[in-house]
Order: structure tokens, then C-alpha cells, then sequence
């Protein structure tokens, strides 16, 4: 199990609709101080909001790397940081979809139960470069697939139909007022909680 970095500094998180959302990431390519930098503020944003994962692209940067810290079948928190994501899922008789609740931190407030294969390998780099590779199952699996989808400028809410999509944004704007512009930092600014 890798080491998160510490230290850094919570940002925004941007939201369903805005572009950095919707389009795919550029590959990262040199693993400088300015990427451990924004890996170390990812880490403090996905705390701040009580998250289990976070994309670069949710605080508006569109470099393709994530961080986690989620739960395994076993309920041992695994954690990471990927750049340059491969996602394998299960294929033929070995994919098992799996129904789970599912949220995130860009429509934050809001769940609904979605279907994903039960199992999940992502390969990549950490912030230095050095080679990670993480599988899981479960929760974990569900994490490693929606960080990946963020990277390809897919959001979860974009995997739904158009009735179960309604359903959710309507839930997400309905607890609007407990995510205000500028959340996490607004929430932590003010003394307010997250919902």
C-alpha cells in the first residue's frame, strides 16, 4: 500500500457541465514538483470533501491523474495516487456487473444505484513515475473505474439513462444549498458541514 502525500493546500471542485468535465485528459510527462504539488492538493481536497477519490479534472486541471483512499472487500483502506491510467475490466465469462450506489464529488448531495463490473485493475505511474498497479473488488472496484472515466472526460451521471440522469440531478439540486460555490473551501471556511 502506497503512501498519500501530505501537506497540500484543498481547491474548489469543479462541476458536472463544465467542460474541463467532459473532455479527456492530456497524458502527464514529466513528474515534477508542480505534479506533486497538485497530487498533494488533490489528496486535501478528496479529504475535505469526504471523498474516497478525485481526478485532476475536478479541480479544473486536466492532466490525467488521480488519487483514492477507498475501502477493499475486506474493508482495508486502500489508497493511491495513478497518472496515465489503464483500466482492465473482466471480459466474456468472467465480467460480473455489480449494482452499488454511486456518487461524486461534482454532483456532490447526489446518489443512485448504477451497475459496474465487479471487478477492476488500473496500471500507471505514481507522482514520481515509479510504475503502481492496483486491483480490487467492490467498493474499490467501482472507485478504480469512476477515477478512470474522469480522466476520459466521463462522468458517471453521463453513464445513465435520461430518466435515472433526471432523477439524479434533481436530487443533486435539491441539496445545492449544502454544497455552495467554492466547496470544499466554502464549507470549511464558514463552519458549515458537508451533507
Amino acid at each position: 500500500m502506497s503512501r498519500l502525500p501530505a501537506g497540500g493546500t484543498p481547491r474548489p471542485i469543479v462541476r458536472w457541465g463544465e467542460p474541463v468535465m467532459h473532455r479527456r485528459c492530456r497524458e502527464v510527462r514529466e513528474f515534477d514538483a508542480a505534479l506533486g504539488t497538485l497530487v498533494a492538493d488533490m489528496v486535501a481536497t478528496m479529504h475535505a470533501a469526504e471523498g474516497v477519490g478525485l481526478a485532476a479534472n475536478q479541480v479544473g486541471v486536466d492532466v490525467a491523474v488521480f488519487v483514492f483512499a477507498c475501502t477493499d472487500d475486506d474493508g482495508v483502506v486502500q489508497e493511491g495516487v495513478v497518472c496515465n491510467p489503464r483500466l482492465e475490466l473482466p471480459e466474456g465469462r468472467e465480467r460480473r456487473l455489480e449494482e452499488g450506489e454511486e456518487g461524486c464529488l461534482s454532483l456532490p448531495g447526489a446518489f443512485i444505484e448504477m451497475a459496474r463490473p465487479n471487478r477492476a485493475s488500473v496500471t500507471g505511474f505514481d507522482e514520481s513515475g515509479r510504475p503502481v498497479s492496483y486491483h480490487g473488488s467492490g467498493l474499490l472496484a467501482r472507485c478504480l473505474q469512476h477515477e478512470s472515466d474522469h480522466l476520459v472526460g466521463t462522468v458517471f451521471a453521463d453513464r445513465l439513462g435520461r430518466r435515472a440522469r433526471r432523477r439524479l440531478l434533481a436530487q443533486a439540486e435539491s441539496t445545492a444549498q449544502y454544497f455552495p460555490a467554492g466547496w470544499p473551501l466554502v464549507a470549511m471556511t464558514d463552519g458549515r458541514t458537508d451533507g
